[in-house]
């Protein structure tokens, strides 16, 4: 097939041009995205898809009629994947399925223009779907096949984050001495977690709460209280430095106990004095609010000439 590339504000028009050039259908195209359109805060970036016409022999499933009648001597993985192409054109989402293997488990991946649309937050549509093929390819089988659906990659890329994550709370908890929660995650994550820390030497895994809300908490071998709740995975900012007993104190300088001060000495408001007029014999001149017991009102004068006074 021969490619040709696209652009548009969005992925959506991208694809509708190219399908008007190339004067195709959209079922009758190959469509990869190549960048998705997003705004910056000057300007914005298009949208790139490369779209090539299918060819007649070519061997996709996506060739295949969704609404055509499953063929009986079909294996679990066909008919899972004429499942998955019914209902992505149910959910009107442009993707193509293909069964990578069927051995010991079958695995399909999917190339869809919006992969967001398949995957979702945290893989959550991507799970979702998984789900829905494992009932299919397991009608009428007496034992369990696992099934694992995938797009472009996406499984792969999050069990790589998930192994980096794990062994950075775990150094954490290790350095805090202090059990670690992470957010809640399904099975299918939670068993990458467990895994990853497994035969890692200082700390140990175990699971809580109930689904969907489950997640695991990592505990390190030099716990300082057992019966501290765990720390969130991910704290919030740090506040040190920002504040203290006395009141609000940005930097070392602040208010204190007797009262707000800029440079950082005790005492009342206290501003450098405005001077209007520096060439008065090196004094510093200006007007000096001072207040005591037993005089109201302001000082006018020089109070480098007279320090008595």
């Amino acid at each position: 097939m021969e490619y040709q590339e696209f652009t548009g504000k969005t992925v959506e028009e991208a694809v509708e041009k190219g399908l008007q050039a190339l004067g195709i259908a959209r079922e009758d195209a190959d469509i990869r995205v190549l960048e998705e359109g997003k705004k910056k805060l000057f300007g914005s970036v298009k949208a790139r898809v490369e779209i090539a016409a299918k060819t007649v022999c070519e061997a996709c499933v996506c060739e295949k009629e969704t609404n055509a009648s499953v063929d009986t001597n079909a294996s679990d993985g066909e008919r899972t994947v004429v499942f998955l192409e019914g209902l992505f054109k149910l959910l009107n989402i442009t993707a193509c399925t293909e069964l990578v293997g069927e051995g010991d488990k079958v695995e399909i991946n999917v190339t869809a223009a919006n992969t967001t649309a398949i995957i979702g937050k945290h893989g959550a549509m991507l799970d979702a779907i998984q789900t829905l093929a494992g009932a299919v390819a397991n009608t009428g089988r007496d034992d369990y096949k696992r099934v694992v659906v995938d797009c472009e990659n996406y499984r792969e890329n999050r069990e790589a984050t998930l192994n980096r994550l794990s062994e950075n709370l775990a150094q954490k908890a290790i350095r805090l001495g202090k059990k670690i929660k992470l957010e809640p995650m399904n099975p299918y994550e939670r068993r990458i977690i467990h895994a990853a820390l497994a035969e890692r030497e200082g700390v140990s895994t175990i699971s809580e709460g109930k689904e969907p809300n489950r997640y695991i908490v990592i505990i390190p071998d030099n716990l300082e209280d057992p019966d501290a709740p765990a720390l969130p995975a991910r704290n919030e900012r740090d506040r040190r430095g920002r504040g203290n007993d006395r009141g609000f104190n940005r930097g070392g300088r602040g208010r204190n106990d007797r009262g707000f001060n800029k440079d950082g000495r005790s005492g009342g408001f206290n501003k450098k004095p405005f001077n209007r007029d520096r060439g008065n014999g090196g004094a510093s001149g200006g007007t000096t609010l001072k207040t005591s017991n037993d005089f109201f009102g302001i000082f006018l004068g020089n109070s480098g000439n007279n320090d008595e006074k």
